[in-house]
């Protein structure tokens, strides 16, 4: 049975052809620049690589090139596109209409596009994709998985902000956080390392890549994440500022000048590591930096990116009355050794009893970072949220299908 995994973008779409009897990827690919010049699609399969350089002027066209690929006789996987049992889209935000993965319905649809003004940046691409897929593929049953949907979860007092209660009724402004699907498919492969249930655990999972967030998973559900209203709040990150004081922007405002648009490309793409290293927003140019030019900004915004996590780890420890796992997952959570020590030493009053020559040897792979006696479990699981993608869409076509 093949899953087709969609991620759609405003100029790309990302794809994974999954095989669900092996959990193999057997094609994947990237159309990019659609609609701008020098577009192309590189492509991966079992027969080897290709990249096609064309005219690509929407998303239509770009599905439909992906599909004539997966089924061409030279390079192709596929026989026919018959061979496909459904397709799972990644859409970023569902709001409170859903909590949990759905068959992707006429009325799904139109949900889908009044929520478009709470992710205006994702929402659209993420809609242009599976209506462009529908229409190549009109007889494939197809689900949207979405980011927000694990943290629906969430308790009031964590998602209500302490602004007007008038502005959660009119616009549903809330918490809503992000990377769910990463952090319920690293959780659920902990648990299953611990060899217990996930009802039975408390779990803080750390997503920490370009864009980074954490979660307070209890029992299996999360209860509280970093990210907010938009992908803005939280941890410090590549290039957005995470949590500060909000009236920074407004002060910034008054004394610049700036407009809008100025305030928001601050806070979101010159801000983070890069705004502090003001070298790069990849970790790795920055430790080289700090590490073999002595750069005091770039030894700074490593400091300043691991504090901010250890901070967070302690207080979801204290929201769930402590924690039985930690899991780093994505670029700089499965890779930066640094970092995690950082993070991990002088931990021990919560039961953390941090391994470095363990730390030192797990690089983008699955291991433990902590010592054999450790009350508490650190671990490094590479996340796959295709594969949860997969997973999920399988899961609700076939209920669906037995209605």
């Amino acid at each position: 049975m093949k899953i087709f995994v969609i991620n759609s973008g405003s100029s790309s779409v990302k794809f994974q052809l999954i095989e669900m009897t092996t959990k193999k990827v057997i094609a994947k690919g990237l159309v990019e620049r659609i609609s701008l010049p020098k577009s192309r699609l590189k492509y991966e399969g079992s027969k080897g690589k290709k990249v096609f350089n064309q005219d690509i002027k929407d998303h239509k066209e770009g599905i439909d090139l992906i599909v004539k690929t997966l089924i061409n006789p030279d390079y192709g996987v596929l026989k026919s596109m018959d061979e496909i049992y459904a397709v799972g889209h990644r859409v970023v935000h569902a709001g409170e209409q859903f909590n949990s993965t759905v068959v992707l319905t006429d009325k799904v649809m139109t949900a889908l596009k009044k929520s478009t003004h709470l992710a205006p940046l994702h929402n659209p691409p993420n809609i242009m994709g599976i209506e462009a897929t529908k229409a190549v593929l009109p007889n494939t049953p197809m689900a949207g998985v979405f980011d927000t949907a694990f943290h629906q979860t969430m308790p009031p007092k964590a998602y209500i902000y302490p602004i007007p209660y008038e502005y959660y009724n009119k616009y549903r402004v809330r918490r809503y956080g992000f990377h769910g699907t990463s952090h319920f498919y690293v959780s659920k492969v902990g648990a299953k390392l611990m060899k217990k249930k996930l009802s039975e655990l408390k779990i803080i999972t750390c997503h920490l890549g370009n864009g980074a967030s954490m979660a307070a998973v209890k029992r299996g559900k999360s209860i509280d994440t970093t990210m907010g209203f938009t992908p803005l709040e939280g941890l410090m990150m590549g290039t957005r500022c995470g949590d500060i004081d909000p009236a920074i922007p407004l002060f910034l405002q008054r004394v610049e000048g700036l407009e809008f648009h100025e305030i928001d490309a601050i806070l979101n793409r010159k801000s983070g590591v890069l705004g502090i290293s003001q070298i790069s927003s990849d970790m790795r140019d920055v430790e080289s930096s700090a590490e073999d030019h002595g750069n005091l900004q770039a030894q700074l915004a490593i400091e300043m990116y691991a504090y901010k996590i250890k901070k967070y780890i302690g207080s979801y420890i204290a929201a769930m009355n402590g924690v039985d796992l930690i899991i780093f997952t994505a670029g700089i959570g499965e890779r930066d050794i640094l970092v995690r020590q950082m993070v991990l030493e002088k931990m021990e009053f919560f039961g953390i009893e941090f391994d470095p020559e363990l730390n030192k040897k797990v690089f983008g792979e699955l291991g433990t970072l902590t010592k054999p006696d450790s009350k508490v479990k650190v671990m490094v699981i590479p996340t796959n949220e295709e594969l949860e993608i997969a997973e999920q869409t399988m899961a609700v076509v076939e209920k669906n299908k037995k209605k």
